[in-house]
């Protein structure tokens, strides 16, 4: 088996939300959203070591949870860059020697199932990377500056990507110093990958593994998270 580490991204500040706090230190039951998602990981077999990448101004709260809430694996907490890019590449600076295979996660998706780590990191392990994801459900338009749908793409070839992601550690820091080399900013580390002309595969992931960004997605996590401790898997 592989040794496997991953870095947390939890330094966005989230306006959507509409909150005056950022959204990953909202409280979900009593709890820190970043706590839960934490939580995974730590519960996660084949993650060793965890990397926290979080706002300067929160470094000091977030030790104070990884202590609080016994989260052993995380072996570091780093103030990130302007991008979340940047953040990763930060993070991955921070992981111990001897770390193969690294997952980049979103502190705000709580969601994501044990399983699913150990299939993406799997899959990244023998193909060198591979990205969760679920099948579009909606048709997907193209729309032009003036509003105007310029085109359809078939639906059967669309998946909306989540996280984790995970890459072989050299491949990943590969694709990153290219991104920083040309300037580039990606909208996630597949992204970068696909840049260098290595293959990312998908491994099918679960509606449930939401990104919570706005209210109407707190109120869902509320209800996932009842559910969840119901030992029910998915919500009405």
């Amino acid at each position: 088996m592989s040794r496997n580490g991953v870095v947390v991204v939890a330094a966005g500040k989230g306006s959507r939300m509409g909150a005056p706090e950022s959204k990953q230190y909202l409280q979900l039951q009593g709890k820190p959203i970043l706590v839960h998602t934490l939580e995974i990981f730590e519960r996660t077999p084949e993650i060793e070591a965890v990397v926290l990448v979080t706002g300067s101004e929160d470094i000091g709260r977030c030790i104070t949870y990884v202590e609080k809430y016994g989260l052993t694996k995380v072996v570091a907490v780093a103030s990130g860059g302007e991008e979340r890019q940047h953040s990763v590449r930060i993070g991955l600076e921070r992981l111990p020697e001897g770390i193969e295979v690294v997952a980049v996660h979103d502190g705000v998706r709580p969601f994501v199932t044990e399983a699913k780590i150990a299939e993406c990191l799997h899959k990244a392990h023998e193909a060198g990377g591979a990205v969760l994801a679920v099948p579009v459900k909606d048709t997907i338009k193209v729309v032009d500056d003036s509003g105007r749908i310029d085109s359809t793409p078939d639906r059967k070839s669309l998946w909306a990507v989540q996280t984790p992601q995970a890459f072989r550690l050299g491949l990943l820091r590969q694709a990153h110093e290219l991104a920083v080399r040309d300037g580039f900013i990606g909208t996630d580390d597949a992204m970068l990958v696909e840049r260098t002309g290595h293959s990312v595969y998908i491994v099918e992931g679960d509606y449930t593994n939401i990104k919570i960004t706005t209210p109407d997605d707190m109120l869902l996590a509320q209800r996932l998270l009842e559910r969840t401790q119901m030992g029910e898997d998915e919500p009405s």
